[in-house]
């Protein structure tokens, strides 16, 4: 099995806000995602959700906290629950690696024009 080139997988799709699975691992998908401007508010009741930056700085605004400013090569976990929404600065286009479990849905129990229903794989 060959490594997987996270910068190739990112040369495949140019949509937004469209998560694209590269590997599964225990029950987590492990998904390639370009951003850009602003996502939904929405929340996950059951399971946490990590955010890994590899270009550009994704925003990730709270209800009842300080939004969270994640750099190249940082990472946040949300909590299962907390209302959030990610967004980018300025038309800025961010390529984030999520990973979460497989039966996660795009937007929680949010219905919008943004859900994704399957993910592509890569």
């Amino acid at each position: 099995m060959p490594a997987i080139n996270i910068a190739q997988k990112f040369s495949l799709f140019s949509d937004h806000w469209s998560p694209k699975v590269v590997a599964e691992l225990n029950g987590q998908a492990v998904k390639l995602a370009k951003v850009k401007g602003e996502f939904i508010w929405h929340d996950h009741a059951g399971e946490d959700e990590l955010f890994m930056v590899f270009r550009g700085t994704l925003l990730i605004d709270f209800e009842d906290r300080d939004p969270v400013v994640i750099r190249p090569g940082e990472f946040f976990v949300v909590p299962r629950g907390v209302r959030h929404r990610p967004h980018t600065r300025d038309g800025e286009e961010v390529h984030l690696l999520l990973l979460e479990p497989i039966e996660t849905k795009h937007t929680g129990e949010v219905e919008h024009e943004l859900t994704v229903r399957s993910y592509d794989r890569l």
